[in-house]
């Protein structure tokens, strides 16, 4: 639910505003969207960030993971939600590859995003390690939200979709982590796949709105993939995950009512068809008339 009153237009969403809702205490909502229609329905509802994730990979596009979407795939998905969102603050995941090399080459593509895609912020994943990269973005006048825990683009290094920060040792890391991003200067750092725990040491420890996804009810803000929401993914859903409607189950009924319409010949009906008017109907009845006798 949008927290506007009744009657009054929205504000629009920026980087600045869910800065602001972390020291109000407001909670910020976000969820993935992929395409115009989806976008309209998520900005729509009052939701204030769309994030273009990089899950449309296989939500979408039906890869196995995230590695394989290139930087046009993810523009075509990009400029659709663009075009579907007014008010939401609009953030695009950065693929795998596209700044894991030369700064320049991360900038050259981040910029894309905005450029081309008309994205008000990128994310990108990583702590750390990626941290010099994220500031020559940011230097570029590019907002860029930040990503660590379970990283979707390290499952490779990770073995799989693990829970991240089991340990003193990871916990130490993930504080690290948030730490050097939050000095960085991100937007919000994204916290996937980490116990509540954690998740809740990190919200405190920095002044960067966090956003969780499977990382606990403390964080400043909540994630989730708008597919998980209504149940249009084809496998388990994760342990975090609220199935808020099913919307498969709806889509399945209504095809399967079209085609036994269909082959029951109830669809479509009279009332569904086009007809000719009068004068022409006439006209041509005159002509299919004398055809016919003179066949005869």
């Amino acid at each position: 639910m949008s927290l506007t009153p009744i009657g009054e237009p929205r504000r629009k969403i920026t980087t600045a505003t869910i800065r602001e809702r972390k020291f109000e205490h407001t909670p910020i909502t976000c969820l993935t969207a992929y395409d115009y229609a989806t976008a309209r329905l998520v900005d729509e509802a009052g939701i204030d960030i769309a994030l273009v994730g990089d899950s449309l990979a296989m939500t979408m596009l039906g890869y196995e993971n995230t590695l394989s979407i290139t930087v046009d795939e993810m523009l075509h998905h990009v400029k659709a939600v663009r075009r579907g969102v007014k008010d939401a603050l609009l953030i695009a995941d950065m693929p795998y590859g596209s700044y894991h090399g030369e700064s320049s080459d991360a900038i050259h593509n981040a910029t894309r995003f905005v450029k081309e895609g008309g994205a008000e912020a990128v994310k990108m994943e990583g702590g750390e390690k990626r941290v010099d990269v994220i500031r020559r973005v940011i230097d570029a006048e590019i907002p860029v939200a930040g990503h660590i825990g379970l990283t979707p683009q390290s499952v490779n290094v990770m073995g799989g979709y693990k829970v991240q920060g089991k340990s003193l040792n990871a916990i130490e890391q993930l504080m690290r982590d948030a730490v050097a991003l939050d000095r960085a200067g991100v937007a919000c750092i994204y916290l996937e796949g980490i116990p509540r725990e954690v998740g809740a040491m990190i919200t405190a420890e920095v002044e960067t709105p966090t956003i969780g996804i499977g990382a606990g009810p403390d964080c400043d803000g909540q994630v989730l993939v708008f597919h998980d929401l209504v149940n249009l993914t084809f496998g388990p859903p994760a342990k975090f995950v609220r199935r808020y409607g099913d919307v498969a189950a709806l889509i399945t009924q209504s095809v399967l009512a079209f085609k036994a319409d269909i082959i029951s010949r109830h669809f479509p009906n009279d009332a569904e068809s086009y007809h000719l008017p009068k004068e022409t109907q006439a006209a041509l009845d005159t002509i299919l008339r004398r055809k016919h006798a003179i066949q005869r």
